[in-house]
C-alpha cells in the first residue's frame, strides 16, 4: 500500500472488501499513520484508533451521527465508542480480513474533516 497524504485520502472512496486480500503490514500502517493526526494502532496492529474529549453528550451523539453519515457513504463503518458521556472514540479495520486496508484510512482522513464541539 502507497502512503498517501490526508488530502489525497479524502478524495478517495472505499472500495467493497469481503476479504482475498492481505491486510496492510505493521510498517505501512505505520507509515500511512504518520500522516494522521491523532490515530494510533490498536489489538496487536491490525486496527487504529482516535479518541477526542467533546464539550457534551449531545455534542458526542452530533459527531457520530457525522460519522456515520460518511461511513454510510463510503460503505465502511467503524466502531463507535462514548464512555463517560463526553469521551469519545472512534475504532477502524476491515472485519472482513481481520487487518487494515487502505479504507481504514481513508475513513480516518475523512472523519477528521468533521465538525466536532471539543470541550
Amino acid at each position: 500500500m502507497a502512503t498517501h497524504t490526508p488530502d489525497e485520502l479524502v478524495k478517495k472512496k472505499c472500495l467493497p472488501c469481503e476479504g482475498g486480500v492481505e491486510p496492510c503490514t505493521l510498517d505501512e500502517s505505520q507509515d500511512q499513520l504518520a500522516q494522521l493526526d491523532g490515530w494510533r494502532l490498536t489489538n496487536d496492529g491490525k486496527r487504529i484508533r482516535k479518541d477526542w474529549r467533546v464539550k457534551n453528550f449531545l455534542a458526542g451523539m452530533a459527531f457520530f451521527n457525522r460519522c456515520a453519515e460518511v461511513a454510510e457513504a463510503d460503505g465502511h463503518h467503524p466502531d463507535l465508542h462514548l464512555e463517560g458521556y463526553r469521551n469519545v472514540s472512534v475504532e477502524l479495520w476491515t472485519h472482513a480480513i481481520g487487518g487494515l486496508s487502505e479504507n481504514d484510512f481513508i475513513l480516518a482522513a475523512k472523519i477528521d474533516r468533521l465538525p466536532i464541539e471539543l470541550q
